[in-house]
């Protein structure tokens, strides 16, 4: 259940997926709550034993028509985020209810059964915060597509307006995501990394004004902060050669955008927090066994990102170690995630029995 069955972050992490389930065991109903359709819909309609677009009809034909096809689970992708259906889970659609990937924390509804998560996201002792029960997966909660095509199109830093020369801190995260705590580390960090450059998502105008305007008001020349414009996923991952360092945000870090960049070779440096969405960068790099870059506190994530910028030859390790791992890393084994989730889900159908 979900608006987001198109070209978006949630399907280019979990496309593969449906794609892989095993249809001799499992009958996958889509079921979308967006009029909109591309090309990846038309995709995911072929991987699914029924297609439904229910984004017209009201509360109760919503259930009724997801209760008449007898599912066994319902899987909701979108918990509280914009143009959610969060309510028809209240009436219960599946006997079995479970929250996943988009929403990253507790729905708070006693009618949601289940929460798909990790031993880092959710450690133990944090179970208490949430209403559902946990479904731990064995590495990472986050799925993702091994097969994600990077452009073969070469990127050279003045392309995107940086000097060739330049160290890059990149964070491409949207720009609401960023803290002032973390912005003033980033300061920092451009401070002290001579010819250092800040390389961010351009999220609008306005944002970007405001970012400049706060450099400003740390001293910090604000043409040293390159915003990047929106391009096609594949070119987008290719770009990333320019970047040196992903700098991730604090209370909401990096979700798809983390691996991401990961999957193009690039260094996240994360800082965990307590919540769920502040502890997906940790989850990732537990997965891809890269925990150096799991920060302790701000000290550490200021202290690290530092030594990286001022040392190329322990950044060009870190970056071949990812590379060297990346294949085959539980975090990019979509077929071993997809039996995994599998298996939870018939764990489940047998206890419900």
């Amino acid at each position: 259940f979900s608006s987001d069955f198109f070209n978006h972050p949630t399907m280019q992490l979990m496309e593969r997926i449906f794609m892989l389930h095993d249809k001799s065991k499992v009958d996958l109903y889509i079921y979308s709550y967006e009029i909109f359709e591309d090309e990846t819909t038309q995709r995911l309609k072929d991987y699914a034993y029924k297609f439904r677009n229910i984004s017209q009809l009201s509360e109760l034909d919503c259930v009724n028509i997801a209760r008449n096809d007898e599912i066994d689970i319902a899987v909701d992708l979108k918990g509280h985020c914009f143009n959610s259906k969060l309510e028809i889970f209240s009436h219960r659609v599946a006997p079995i209810q479970i929250s996943y990937l988009g929403y990253p924390g507790s729905t708070g509804l006693k009618s949601m059964d289940y929460i798909i998560a990790d031993k880092t996201l959710i450690p133990e002792g944090y179970e208490k915060y949430y209403s559902e029960k946990i479904i731990y997966m064995p590495y990472t909660y986050q799925c993702n597509d091994n097969e994600k095509l990077i452009s073969k199109r070469k990127f050279k830093k003045s392309d995107c307006g940086i000097d060739n020369s330049a160290f890059v801190f990149t964070c491409f995260n949207n720009n609401n995501k960023i803290t002032k705590e973390a912005f003033e580390i980033w300061m920092k960090l451009l401070d002290n990394v001579e010819g250092s450059v800040l390389w961010l998502f351009k999220s609008s105008e306005t944002a970007s004004e405001n970012l400049r305007n706060e450099a400003l008001k740390k001293k910090i020349d604000p043409n040293r902060i390159i915003f990047a414009e929106k391009i096609p996923l594949d070119e987008h991952l290719a770009r990333h050669s320019c970047g040196d360092l992903f700098l991730d945000t604090f209370y909401y870090n990096a979700h798809t955008t983390a691996s991401d960049a990961l999957w193009a070779g690039m260094p996240v440096l994360t800082l965990p927090g307590k919540s769920f969405s502040s502890r997906v960068g940790a989850s990732l790099l537990n997965a891809l066994d890269i925990k150096e870059l799991i920060c302790i506190n701000k000290e550490d994530y200021y202290q690290k990102a530092l030594n990286l910028a001022k040392n190329p030859g322990k950044l060009k390790s870190i970056k071949e170690e990812i590379a060297s791992k990346k294949d085959n890393s539980p975090l990019f084994d979509s077929r071993k995630f997809t039996k995994d989730l599998e298996s939870e889900y018939f764990k489940l159908i047998s206890k419900d029995d």
